[in-house]
């Protein structure tokens, strides 16, 4: 890894953006008592555009002002004008919309930068809890209409049981949903462009014609098994992301070395705190930073049992 400027920007902490859902939990206990347990949320962004940083020179700025002043200091030469991958956590007390998104290609028809893959690490999760992941075999586009029409097109998709630190692949171009009783972080690329299959009879807008469109018969959706190394464990690798699992227990630091990437670490049990020189912050279980392209070598330590998820787009 090279060494980086001594100008370079060190990790920075971001302060969650709460997205309310028609699905979303009353309450976010424990993993945020701060959000308004008079309102249904779905998300908790970690990474969006309106997310405000709250440590070093950049504290105040919204992740999205402090790119476009300086995109290279943050995501070097990615081409683009906004952060490369958008962290979440999901609270769905009821199930999301059956829904898919387009690949890279077929967003760009219609204007947008890029598609949207996707995985699910699974947090929490009741005894029972399912997700869906493609159609089952056959299915045509009208058979699809008249299921959506006549309230039966759950039967159509495929459904996969669920449990705690599964790893779950989203290929663009998959029908897909998600049902209630999960805690879910998701690991994006940068999009919000969704299309509504169907929504249990919920009164809002569906895109049956644009999701026909973009669907794909056959995607490589699924589970993805762990692989596991000294101190990490590999969840997931993909065009798009590639993420790792840390377990501390409070005696062997991590250490981080400068990346061509822009790396995110979000907290999942415990504190920890990133140290660079001159410089550290805590992050509390669901607190995510940002480490800038050729920030600085990094360690990241707890004080006892902690967790942590290393994500980052591979380099361009």
């Amino acid at each position: 890894m090279s060494q980086a400027s001594e100008s370079a920007l060190t990790p920075f902490r971001l302060r969650p953006v709460f997205s309310e859902r028609i699905w979303g939990r009353h309450g976010l206990a424990p993993w945020y008592p701060q959000a308004p347990a008079e309102t249904a949320i779905g998300e908790a962004w970690l990474t969006g555009p309106a997310c405000v940083i709250e440590t070093g020179p950049l504290a105040g700025k919204t992740l999205a002002d402090a790119i476009a002043e300086d995109p290279k200091a943050i995501i070097g030469d990615y081409p683009a004008t906004d952060f490369p991958l958008l962290l979440k956590i999901l609270f769905p007390e009821e199930k999301l919309s059956v829904q898919v998104h387009p690949d890279d290609a077929a967003a760009q028809r219609i204007g947008q930068p890029r598609g949207k893959t996707e995985c699910w690490y699974v947090l929490e999760a009741k005894p029972g809890s399912m997700v869906a992941l493609g159609l089952r075999q056959g299915v045509t586009p009208e058979a699809l209409r008249a299921a959506a029409a006549n309230n039966t097109l759950e039967d159509l998709l495929q459904w996969l049981p669920v449990s705690v630190g599964d790893m779950v692949f989203v290929d663009a171009g998959t029908v897909h949903a998600i049902g209630p009783g999960v805690v879910m972080l998701e690991i994006q690329q940068t999009s919000d462009t969704t299309y509504r299959v169907y929504d249990y009879g919920r009164p809002r807008e569906l895109h049956l014609d644009a999701a026909i469109g973009v669907m794909k018969p056959v995607t490589n959706a699924g589970k993805v098994s762990p692989t596991r190394f000294p101190g990490a464990t590999r969840l997931i690798s993909e065009q798009y992301f590639v993420a790792d699992r840390f377990d501390m227990d409070g005696t062997q630091p991590v250490v981080m070395s400068s990346s061509r990437s822009p790396q995110c670490v979000v907290a999942l049990k415990g504190a920890i705190t990133i140290t660079t020189p001159g410089e550290a912050i805590v992050l509390n279980p669901g607190e995510a930073a940002i480490v800038p392209v050729g920030s600085p070598f990094a360690t990241i330590k707890s004080s006892g049992p902690a967790a942590f998820v290393h994500t980052w787009p591979p380099s361009i």
